[in-house]
């Protein structure tokens, strides 16, 4: 099994001033396994096709991850942002399933 050795990026959206909203973006580092790693060319309707991937990472959780886990929204692995699909907790580690690239 492979070992995993990233950042896993938690969204919060802050009020910047009245009624204007933006994105506050945390960064925090965690280790653990690739459980899955699947890459496919998916079609799509532009001139070239999608590369996405449909990999799963177990990440040892700590507790900001277990308190804001309804905030993860990105991965970070191989120098590129994976949009997190799914998170599913087994303590002490967590599931996450990524699909494809988060442009945030």
């Amino acid at each position: 099994m492979a070992k995993f050795s990233g950042t896993v990026g938690f969204i919060d959206y802050v009020e910047t001033s009245p009624g204007v909203h933006a994105e506050d973006v945390v960064e925090r580092p965690y280790k653990g396994d690739i459980l899955r790693n699947t890459q496919a060319w998916q079609d799509s309707e532009h001139l070239n096709d999608d590369f996405t991937i449909n990999n799963r990472f177990s990440i040892v959780s700590d507790a900001y991850a277990y308190a804001n886990y309804s905030r993860i929204r990105f991965i970070r692995w191989m120098d590129v942002s994976w949009k997190v699909s799914s998170v599913e907790i087994k303590r002490p580690r967590m599931i996450l399933t990524v699909k494809g690239e988060y442009n945030g």
